[in-house]
């Protein structure tokens, strides 16, 4: 053989070592239940932005930041108007007084342990390099504005997802937090991290492994958490009232639609304290004259308003 040809045969078989050594490194975690990529394009298909490279969906930094502004009752009325009465949850047990949740779901599965399958969930993972027990392969996925969202069937003793060691990993890879629909240890420890906001059911000194009776059984798929039904890249936002799942593909309607009401009731504020209208007339359906009022009143407004509200402003018909 040429030099040439080895040289290139050579070439040839780093090329696929390295494919190879990439395809081993993304590999998701040995689980019975992942969607592959082309399951997540399936069924997040209505959402057409950036994605991650497994397909799930990658809602932008600037709509996530937009979103810490957004209320749940704005947030609730834009996704009812298109059919989703399943999205929030309340009755939580969170870390803070008025937590601000924002960020991308990353979906987490447990279902009351079954051994058999346990064992060769582990042997799987262990044998593919996986280290720790299956919840620690979840979190280890994590990246930058993840919310980890973990469907441990309202478990309360036994459970404890994550303590103190766990939530500094998690707070470290996301800068978020996370909901579990379960319990957690450790609260003093968590509570160090100043803005890691957790939303659980109660804080129980034991752990899971002491107790062996839960385990994950799928990541990144569809779950349920309480009433709310839960997709692999919603964007949380999760407040002191409860936790809101929004679709993908709905988030920026739902940041403008509240960028919008803002405008429209600091209006309504201002108007109400000078005496121009009654709380009737600002409360209902407004009339035609005070729909102008609110037009020249946002237009004299324009040069205040934030780059995305001025985008806004212009979409208007009667702009």
């Amino acid at each position: 053989m040429g030099f040439k040809k080895c040289v290139n045969l050579i070439s040839c078989v780093i090329i696929l070592l390295f494919i190879f050594t990439a395809e081993v490194s993304q590999a998701e975690p040995p689980l019975p239940f992942v969607f592959s990529k082309s399951e997540m394009l399936k069924y997040t298909g209505q959402y057409e932005g950036e994605r991650f490279p497994d397909g799930r969906p990658k809602v932008s930094d600037d709509i996530l930041e937009r979103m810490k502004l957004v209320t749940l009752e704005e947030a609730w009325g834009t996704l009812r108007q298109h059919g989703y009465v399943n999205q929030y949850e309340g009755d939580w047990v969170t870390t803070h007084l008025n937590p601000v949740l924002v960020g991308r779901a990353v979906t987490c599965s447990f279902i009351p342990l079954r051994p058999d399958v346990k064992d060769l969930v582990e042997e799987e993972g262990h044998k593919n390099g996986y280290p720790g027990r299956d919840k620690h392969w979840v979190m280890d996925s994590l990246v930058k504005d993840d919310v980890i969202v973990a469907d441990m069937f309202g478990k309360r003793i036994g459970a404890g997802f994550m303590g103190d060691r766990l939530a500094n990993m998690i707070y470290a890879k996301t800068g978020t937090g996370a909901v579990i629909d379960g319990g957690s240890r450790d609260l003093a420890g968590v509570l160090e991290l100043e803005n890691f906001y957790v939303f659980n059911r109660n804080w129980e000194p034991s752990t899971s492994s002491s107790y062996e009776t839960s385990m994950v059984i799928g990541m990144n798929v569809p779950i349920r958490i309480g009433r709310a039904a839960v997709m692999p890249g919603d964007v949380v936002l999760g407040l002191r009232e409860g936790v809101i799942f929004i679709p993908a593909y709905l988030a920026l309607e739902v940041v403008e639609t509240s960028e919008l009401t803002r405008l429209t009731d600091e209006f309504g504020f201002v108007r109400l304290r000078d005496g121009v209208y009654t709380g009737g007339q600002i409360d209902a359906r407004w009339s035609e004259e005070i729909e102008k009022d609110f037009q020249q009143w946002w237009k004299s407004k324009e040069k205040e308003l934030l780059p995305s509200q001025r985008e806004l402003l212009r979409k208007q018909p009667w702009y």
